[in-house]
């Protein structure tokens, strides 16, 4: 794919952690280890592996997806602990590739709602959850995740490194 496009320019690495939202003392090793693992494990060979190609062309923008702030919620196991091990790695990544001219940056949303499916057990509660924490009273739309990540991707954004972007509404104060 590399070869037939010539070059990687953004690398972008969503994905599902599989996490288990539970308290941490219902949980087990495992389970808690999970998302953890997972985001470690995706976030490292996915920016390595784009990264050996933006390095020649020394430009390129890596995006990471979740992020985290300094507060949490009871019950949601080892996912917070992966996001804030996601922004780890992401400070780490910056620091190693910003002399190559590659910029390291992480999208936090605070979720979106509208991913979750409309017959997900739980899904009004966890709506109203989402969209009352948030200062402006709703949430990131995949439309919102779009243009936040096409804008920090593209020159305009050129000075951003080594950050976090804050799209949440308000659900996550920096």
């Amino acid at each position: 794919m590399v070869q037939r496009a010539g070059a990687i320019d953004i690398s972008f690495n969503l994905i599902s952690l599989g996490d288990v939202q539970e308290p941490l003392m219902e949980l087990s090793v495992g389970d808690f280890l999970q998302p953890i693992a997972t985001a470690m494990r995706t976030q490292f060979l996915t920016t390595r592996a784009a990264a050996r190609h933006m390095i020649p062309s020394r430009s390129g923008v890596i995006l990471a997806f979740g992020g985290s702030g300094p507060h949490t919620l009871p019950g949601l196991g080892g996912f917070k602990v992966a996001l804030d091990a996601v922004e780890g790695l992401r400070r780490q990544w910056a620091i190693e590739l910003g002399q190559h001219g590659i910029r390291v940056l992480t999208l936090k949303t605070g979720g979106i709602t509208e991913t979750l499916p409309r017959d997900f057990p739980g899904r009004d509660e966890i709506v109203a959850g989402i969209e009352g924490a948030a200062l402006l009273r709703r949430s990131a739309t995949l439309a919102d995740v779009g243009n936040v990540a096409a804008f920090v991707a593209s020159d305009l954004a050129r000075t951003m490194t080594a950050a976090d972007v804050n799209i949440s509404c308000g659900t996550i104060m920096d």
